[in-house]
């Protein structure tokens, strides 16, 4: 599979920590459905992720594994457009990770934002462990072993995909020198014909000499254009253009998804260390439960006082599933005191259980079919497999173990 072609695969992954709730649906599945009809999609299991922080109780893990792909599946993740797996069944993650550990900076790692914001965040546990500082290089492991063009984050996860960059640029720039690179530069140049040649050439010089990102950008195009120079041809042409070798580990663009507007019952994010979610395979009686249960406008203390809706957690909630007629009943009814708070409250639970009431039926069906699952992650992890042994056979040449 050659890099050049790979531009347009998304790699990402979820940790197996417990139940899935709303949030994760609207934070990251809902994209993730859009997402396999656009682009070659790999969903993986992060259970190697998830033991970094449950290393001394790893039974969740097991035990929501299976669970979490039923979820994935009921919400629409399509094993016919995407290729699901689970990360501990590809021994190729852990290599590709050591590999990448031996040339890349210590302080690299240690100067991720995550990493002492987490540690700052999980005080009760033991986190001063070697997995855990590398985790983020076992990230970039997981994206550069497909070749991933783009990742699909958050804001916060930004610093992640630039640390993959840093990584691929480096490891290019160390083993990307094939013996006698220049010489085949000059002869893929020599391929595009004068005119093309002289451009690329000139383009080049422009970005290496000033730093000219248009220029850059206008010769990556001018080299994905030709069609009479191989694929080898294009990524020497492309490595020669940022004044490195062949790109052996292209860098992955950000694919920044948009922030969740799913709050939890509490207002707050819904998470689970909060302990205000609604799983997704809650029952209609227990959605009614919870939601009828939220906080209110706390100055609305009789039914006959006026509600402010921005400052209740409800009309949070009416943002994300009631359509502009029902906000604006909400509205108009609770600050004159037209409505109380359990009738606001109804649409919405009506309309997290029509949400849920699909998924509910599907993950029953999915449930009664473990084989089914089982099969869906085998035959994820086999195509999984082909694109890693790729992606390492590479390395490893480049590296000095492709050892004949």
């Amino acid at each position: 599979m050659s890099v050049v072609s790979s531009s347009s695969r998304v790699l990402s992954g979820m940790r197996p920590t417990g139940r899935l709730h709303l949030g994760h649906y609207h934070g990251v599945l809902k994209n993730w459905v859009n997402l396999q009809y656009e682009h070659d999609c790999f969903f993986f299991v992060a259970d190697w992720h998830a033991l970094t922080t449950t290393y001394e109780d790893p039974r969740v893990i097991q035990e929501s594994v299976y669970g979490m792909v039923v979820d994935w599946l009921a919400a629409g993740v399509n094993p016919k457009a995407a290729t699901i797996f689970v990360q501990s069944r590809m021994p190729q993650h852990a290599e590709l990770h050591l590999l990448l550990s031996m040339m890349t900076p210590l302080g690299w790692l240690e100067r991720v934002p995550t990493y002492k914001d987490q540690q700052e965040k999980l005080r009760e546990k033991d986190l001063a462990t070697y997995g855990f500082l590398g985790y983020p290089l076992l990230q970039s492991a997981d994206i550069l072993l497909y070749r991933a063009g783009h990742v699909p984050v958050g804001a916060d996860q930004v610093s992640h995909i630039e640390l993959t960059r840093e990584v691929a640029r480096r490891f290019n720039h160390l083993y990307g020198r094939e013996p006698g690179f220049e010489e085949l530069v000059e002869a893929g140049i020599a391929k595009m014909g004068k005119k093309a040649a002289k451009v690329y050439v000139d383009l080049r010089r422009r970005y290496q000499e000033s730093g000219d990102e248009e220029a850059l950008a206008t010769a990556r195009a001018l080299v994905q254009d030709q069609q009479n120079i191989t694929l080898g041809d294009k990524e020497r042409l492309l490595g020669s253009l940022e004044g490195s070798g062949k790109i052996i580990l292209p860098e992955p663009q950000p694919l920044l998804t948009p922030a969740s507007k799913m709050p939890g019952l509490d207002g707050q994010k819904m998470s689970k260390s909060y302990g205000n979610t609604i799983s997704l395979r809650e029952e209609p009686d227990s959605v009614d439960q919870k939601i009828r249960r939220m906080p209110t406008d706390p100055q609305r203390i009789r039914r006959t006082d006026a509600g402010n809706p921005d400052i209740c957690p409800v009309w949070q909630l009416h943002t994300v599933y009631s359509d502009d007629a029902t906000r604006q009943w909400v509205q108009q009814g609770c600050r004159s005191a037209g409505i109380g708070c359990l009738e606001c409250k109804k649409p919405v639970i009506d309309a997290v259980n029509a949400e849920l009431a699909p998924m509910r039926i599907r993950m029953r069906e999915y449930e009664e079919q473990p084989e089914l699952i089982r099969s869906i992650l085998a035959e994820g992890a086999e195509k999984a497999r082909d694109v890693a042994e790729d992606t390492l056979r590479d390395v490893r040449d480049a590296m000095g173990l492709g050892y004949r």
